[in-house]
């Protein structure tokens, strides 16, 4: 549960705010905020949670992690807050709306904290009670940059604070103090000192409750969410590990299709209608091979020949995405047992945020459409700022280039694989590509050009992303819808994952 009225005038009783200095502001998540407080010499950190259920604030010993992104409050209070001295800070009548009032020699800033379940907020304002900014920016209340903030200041009366006391008592927390005494008496006796243990301030209790105990925003909780975040990846995950696994076992009898291809050619004038008997000469067996009679002897070992190409072909591919899939796995695995060991509640939300946020918040790795098939890397640049961003920042000089001659479109670049020709399978793929991101895409079919990274120039004063290829070579290209659709379903499977 959140503080209460009374307990928050406990708080700030015991932090004594007035005078001292906001040396630091961080804002470690959208609910969260920390002020690094330097007072007479002694540095502390303040924490301002509005999460449902556990709106508070306290000095806290957790160590603040930074966010990696910084957040627009946070980027808003840096710039205006930090560093300005702290007047005076306390709570208006009994409503759970905290007053601080900031300033430096040439401004001054009111910033009130409610501390409301569902309904908790951070507001800046001016001296005139005009909103600079809030934590959460809710038009329909008001609450938004050049808002008017209103709020009827006043001091509780005795009788209203002995009647909110009784009904509203301070926790004593009783389980951690005696917690904490049990392993204080631990600690001296191991040690052998006779040293009085100081008692818990109630600044203390609560920040233990609410990082150890608190159903919001506690360990146990958090690691909860974790596991059940973890659990629902890694079964994806394996399960295409698996379907890997299927698919390089089926191709492991490679060999037997050229070998009998060879029978083919050395047997094949004795076949009789649709079936050749003869003796494998690497086993002394009798074997029995089907073949079309409609076919000459070097066309039906050409049938088995081709076969053994796509099957070898085929394992290259899966040796490559096997690889990435264990290493994927290995990767999740890691960061969940670095939540397993992390003690700091604040970095487990912090790290658990990052990795539950939907796929179209997740910041990319580059710009553009990434695809993987059969151990290929194509990107796609669908814009000129995007095209623009690969070649400078993404691509590398051995990749190749693919844009529609003549045309208006995007670019497509394969990643390069050491040791490795592009197959033709592959570029037909990036030209389709190619093709369906250019003006071209209406007329069904393009001529394009393809070179690699490092034959293009650009073009002097020329538009953002505007190349000049040299040593292109030529590749007509007609649209296979057939060949857009497996790469959109490898595009939603990768995702899915």
């Amino acid at each position: 549960m959140s503080l209460n009225c009374n307990e928050i005038n406990t708080i700030l009783s015991e932090l004594d705010l007035p005078g001292s200095f906001i040396q630091e502001i961080v804002q470690p998540g959208f609910d969260t905020l920390a002020f690094r407080i330097v007072n007479k010499g002694s540095v502390s950190t303040i924490i301002i949670c509005t999460a449902p259920q556990a709106c508070r604030i306290n000095e806290t010993r957790t160590r603040i992690p930074k966010n990696e992104k910084p957040l627009r409050f946070n980027e808003f209070l840096k710039s205006h807050i930090q560093g300005m001295r702290i007047n005076s800070c306390r709570q208006i009548a009994l409503d759970r709306i905290i007053k601080m009032d900031v300033s430096t020699w040439k401004e001054r800033f009111f910033i009130y904290i409610r501390l409301w379940s569902g309904a908790a907020n951070v507001i800046v304002t001016d001296e005139a009670g005009i909103i600079q900014d809030c934590m959460f920016r809710r038009p329909k209340k008001g609450e938004v940059t050049g808002g008017t903030f209103e709020i009827q200041e006043r001091e509780a009366t005795a009788e209203e604070k002995k009647e909110a006391l009784q009904k509203f008592p301070v926790r004593t927390f009783d389980e951690i103090t005696a917690e904490y005494s049990g392993k204080n008496t631990a600690t001296h006796s191991a040690a052998g000192s006779a040293k009085k243990e100081q008692p818990l301030t109630f600044n203390r209790k609560v920040d233990i409750f609410y990082s150890e105990h608190a159903h919001i925003l506690s360990r146990e909780t958090l690691l909860a969410q974790a596991q059940k975040w973890y659990n629902v990846k890694h079964s994806k995950m394996e399960a295409a590990l698996q379907r890997l696994l299927e698919k390089q076992n089926n191709f492991s009898d490679a060999a037997k299709l050229k070998h009998t291809g060879d029978l083919i050619l050395s047997f094949g004038q004795d076949a009789k209608g649709g079936m050749l008997d003869c003796t494998d000469y690497d086993t002394g067996l009798e074997v029995h091979i089907k073949i079309d009679p409609s076919k000459s002897v070097q066309e039906n070992a050409a049938v088995y020949y081709e076969q053994y190409k796509k099957a070898v072909s085929g394992q290259d591919a899966l040796a490559h995405d096997i690889d990435m899939a264990k290493k994927t796995i290995a990767a999740l695995d890691a960061q969940y047992n670095a939540m397993l060991n992390e003690k700091n509640v604040i970095k487990i939300e912090q790290m658990l945020r990052k990795d539950t946020k939907p796929k179209q918040k997740t910041e990319k790795p580059h710009a553009g459409l990434h695809y993987e098939i059969d151990g290929w890397t194509i990107i796609v640049g669908r814009t000129a700022a995007e095209n623009d961003e690969l070649l400078r920042h993404t691509v590398k000089g051995q990749d190749m280039w693919l844009h529609a001659r003549d045309y208006a479109g995007g670019y497509v670049f394969i990643r390069a694989r050491r040791d490795k020709t592009v197959p033709l399978d592959i570029l037909l793929y990036a030209g389709n590509l190619a093709v369906y991101h250019s003006k071209a895409r209406r007329n069904g079919q393009a001529d394009l050009y393809y070179t690699q990274v490092k034959y293009l120039r650009r073009a002097k004063n020329g538009p953002k992303g505007l190349v000049l290829p040299t040593q292109e070579k030529n590749l007509l290209v007609k649209i296979d819808e057939q060949r857009l659709r497996k790469l959109d379903e490898l595009e939603k499977s990768a995702q899915s994952i």
